[in-house]
């Protein structure tokens, strides 16, 4: 048997570091952030009111349905964020985008071919009405140009 002594500094305790510390939070309360907390108390005053003084009136079932519906969007507010932009940046963003700034072409190409083939009908109406004998647009009989 082999007994190698244990090196105390072989095994440590590893602690994962997030690289941007700019994405870490200070959490206040209940391991929540102020914004959190915020969203939630604004949730809670909306709500639990609300369950109570609608319960006596349409039941607890659908007061509590209520509840939930008053309550959801600070709960969205309070959790959801993408690419570090909270739900109401996101949401504005989007309101810019579709209604605001309506979506322009800053290059509108041309269809050669539609004007082609829109050259071609006017020279054969052209050509028509003076082998019918009739004046082309824009001339005279003796081919001089108005």
């Amino acid at each position: 048997m082999n007994k190698t002594p244990i090196n105390p500094f072989s095994v440590m305790a590893y602690v994962s570091v997030p690289k941007d510390l700019s994405k870490v939070k200070t959490k206040i309360i209940f391991n929540l952030t102020k914004r959190q907390l915020i969203c939630f108390g604004t949730a809670a005053a909306i709500g639990v009111p609300t369950f109570f003084i609608s319960k006596g009136l349409i039941g607890n079932s659908v007061a509590v349905m209520v509840m939930i519906v008053l309550m959801l969007p600070a709960f969205f507010v309070a959790m959801y964020e993408k690419d570090g932009q909270p739900a109401e940046r996101l949401l504005l963003n989007i309101i810019r985008a579709k209604w605001y700034y309506p979506p322009t072409r800053p290059y509108k190409t041309e269809n050669f071919y539609h004007v082609i083939e829109q050259e071609g009908k006017l020279f054969d109406q052209n050509e028509e009405t003076a082998s019918a004998g009739g004046t082309v647009t824009g001339e005279r009989k003796t081919g001089k140009k108005e």
